[in-house]
């Protein structure tokens, strides 16, 4: 079991030395905060594009895709609040230099209670066995109350502060719990203060106050402004969503915990349109909906839970975040927001445009309610890499790095190799890639033993490997070698494409999904 302040190390040399991740403008000593995916990465993520794509467009009727410019009218901003309203509370250490976010302190202060009470749990079941009574466990225990007590008494403090918008009040906060700079424990800060996240630039030759435009720092404006032309334009009927895959940017106050937080990235997001008083029933149905989606990857049971938020986003009547258990603990993964009509009645408002649906059977026209799940990709990257990485001591006093990728994600989903590079075997080889090289991204590998290439297919996460020898030209078959069992069994050539194509399907995960 590798330590979790040593993994992030391993997964980020790791992701650079087999063609993951690299640091962008790394000849010029890089640009802080921004990743490059190579080779294997980009595969991977267009992998888990694909998975998120298909579950959430191709398996409902009723959500149909979208995809939007990244430059829009600089009023889309103002009316979305994302003007005045997108800031974080930013706090500089005086001693150290260094800069935070001021609510990720306290809420890594709070993680700090919460692992208390999970260790509390850990002990309860140990003791108790298949007797124990967790929720009874987590109301009668008196470490568990008093720690959460104070996971609920920060919140408390947090919520007063930010919604009388009392910025001495969260620095009071900070102060009182003693939470020290992370890198060098000073606990020297200055006043918070807000920094809005948007990038500005301007459009065309004339730079000015008129020409000023941003860089969107979100997916879902681009969905709200299209809702009419889409509803129209596919016929569609309440309730409905909308996917979009695309680039988003903001000026992060710090990014770091490499491609966990970055200031461009990718989001996969679903705008759902309901009747108003219908959307906590819908919200509730995709809560559930998009844990069992992460689930299905098989990361672990135990890697995810639901954060409900203390404070609500200005658009928001209710919402959540799917946290991941990430080398540095559990995070943000996804968001679901009930958004009510805040956007579309918004819009309405600044353009001058009805944003509204009429409904058939009601006989009447009205603004929808919106319930939103958004992803971040390169989160999910992290995550999905972080889970498949593991060192392995293997029975023969060898060792091995392997990538336990879901089969239906990885880069490359077969290798071929020739046992030699002569006798006809490297020609056997290319034929049998030729066979597959439609249905599946396939490698040619035919340097070194065959140990070796294993090995190297295992780093990257190929879930199979196809071994040509001498019998493969007598008797037409070949050996099929697992990656994580690293099982090898014989089978005919005629019944590879088949064999293969079941393996390595996405209807291996979507079939898992309700």
């Amino acid at each position: 079991m590798i330590a979790k302040e040593e993994l992030l190390k391993k997964i980020v040399g790791h992701a650079k030395e087999y063609g993951f991740v690299f640091p962008s403008s790394e000849i010029y000593d890089g640009l802080s905060a921004t990743y490059d995916y190579g080779p294997y990465g980009a595969e991977l993520k267009n992998s888990l594009k694909a998975y998120w794509w298909e579950a959430m467009v191709k398996m409902h009727e009723n959500i149909v895709g979208l995809d939007a410019a990244i430059f829009m009218h600089p009023t889309t901003w103002k009316a979305s609040g994302h003007v005045d309203a997108f800031n974080d509370p930013l706090i500089d250490n005086k001693d150290s230099k260094r800069r935070y976010r001021a609510d990720v302190l306290i809420e890594e202060h709070q993680e700090k209670y919460r692992q208390k009470i999970a260790k509390e749990l850990a002990k309860g079941r140990k003791r108790f066995g298949d007797s124990f009574d967790e929720s009874q466990f987590l109301a009668t225990n008196p470490n568990v109350i008093r720690n959460r007590e104070k996971v609920e008494q920060i919140d408390a403090r947090y919520k007063a502060a930010m919604d009388a918008n009392d910025l001495a009040a969260v620095k009071e906060l900070i102060i009182d719990l003693g939470i020290a700079d992370p890198e060098t424990g000073s606990k020297n800060w200055t006043d918070v203060r807000q920094f809005n996240l948007m990038f500005q630039t301007e459009l065309g030759s004339v730079a000015g106050d008129a020409s000023t435009i941003y860089l969107r720092p979100e997916t879902a404006q681009g969905i709200f402004v299209n809702y009419l032309n889409v509803q129209k334009s596919a016929r569609m009927k309440l309730p409905f969503g909308i996917a979009q895959i695309g680039k988003a940017f903001r000026n992060e106050i710090i990014a770091r915990q490499f491609i966990f937080r970055m200031r461009e990235f990718e989001q996969m997001e679903m705008q759902y349109f309901v009747k108003p008083g219908t959307e906590l029933d819908h919200y509730a149905a995709w809560k559930e909906a998009r844990m069992a989606w992460h689930k299905a990857l098989g990361l672990g049971e135990g890697s995810y839970r639901f954060h409900d938020h203390v404070k609500l986003a200005h658009y928001a009547n209710a919402a959540c975040d799917i946290e991941f258990d990430f080398p540095m603990g559990f995070k943000e993964l996804e968001g679901i927001h009930s958004r009510t009509d805040f956007d579309l009645a918004a819009h309405e408002r600044y353009s001058g445009k009805k944003l509204q649906y009429y409904d058939p059977e009601a006989g009447e026209s009205y603004v929808p309610y919106v319930v939103e799940t958004s992803i971040g990709l390169d989160r999910l990257f992290l995550a999905v890499l972080s889970a498949a990485y593991q060192e392995e001591h293997l029975e023969d006093g060898s060792s091995r790095t392997v990538l336990r990728l879901p089969h239906a994600l990885a880069p490359v989903k077969v290798a071929v190799l020739p046992l030699l590079k002569k006798d006809g075997l490297p020609e056997m080889a290319r034929k049998v890639i030729d066979m597959l090289k439609y249905d599946h991204n396939c490698q040619y590998d035919e340097k070194d033993s065959i140990g070796k290439r294993y090995r190297r297919q295992d780093a990257i996460g190929t879930p199979y490997c196809i071994t040509i020898d001498h019998e493969s030209l007598e008797d037409q078959s070949v050996t099929l070698r697992e990656r994580d069992s690293m099982k090898q069994e014989r089978v005919g050539i005629d019944a590879l494409s088949s064999i293969v194509a079941d393996k390595v399907s996405m209807k291996t995960l979507l079939k898992q999904l309700p």
